[in-house]
């Protein structure tokens, strides 16, 4: 089964997991492996070889509040609605 990487990712599951077995320094892994000792550090401490989400848990905006988002989402929306009826041939716009 194919693994899908990040496009920053510098290692493989497999590679990550032959991080966790060894036994050797990090300084001369990261070496043998072409990677630097912190990602050698970081692969060790972790129990498996999937990447970990970095960014938020839930998004949000930075500038809105939660309720002036929806106020300008659900405006947006009834102004596409409308400016899809306009554009509609007359036959078709007096059906809806």
């Amino acid at each position: 089964m194919g693994q899908i990487l990040h496009g920053s990712a510098t290692t493989t599951h497999a590679i990550r997991a032959a991080i966790q077995r060894s036994c050797a320094l990090y300084a001369a892994l990261s070496r043998e492996l072409g990677i630097i000792v912190k990602t050698v550090a970081k692969w060790r401490k972790r129990r498996t070889v999937e990447d970990v989400r970095m960014g938020p848990k839930e998004a949000h905006s930075t500038i809105l509040s939660v309720e002036e988002e929806a106020v300008i989402v659900a405006f947006g929306a009834t102004r596409c609605c409308r400016s899809m009826i306009v554009s509609m041939p007359r036959n078709r716009a007096s059906h809806i």
